[in-house]
């Protein structure tokens, strides 16, 4: 399950997780985020209790996108233990978003 968080709930829900946290920045309008977000989907599912996956809207979220510094999108940032130990830019192919999980987990 993908979680949709905010600005308010951030810090909670990827800074004090005890699992690695997936964050995929996008919004609505972007077709390569419509392109990820079944990938993202099926990892949510295939990784569930080992790897947490939210996503955010850039749009309603804009402190957050700024404070890490998105600029275009999709952005996935990776989290582990309140620190950020990756990023991936774009819409990339499932072994690619695969391989950069397997590596944090």
């Amino acid at each position: 399950m993908v979680l949709e968080i905010t600005d308010n709930d951030f810090e909670d829900q990827v800074m004090k997780s005890d699992l690695p946290v997936l964050v995929d920045f996008y919004a609505t309008w972007c077709g390569p985020c419509r392109m990820i977000a079944p990938v993202v989907d099926k990892l949510s599912e295939e990784y569930d209790g080992k790897f947490k996956f939210c996503k955010l809207n850039v749009d309603q979220n804009t402190q957050m996108a700024t404070k890490y510094s998105v600029m275009s999108i999709p952005r996935l940032l990776f989290f582990n233990g309140g620190e950020q130990v990756g990023e991936i830019q774009g819409a990339v192919p499932e072994g690619t978003l695969r391989a950069k999980i397997e590596e944090i987990v």
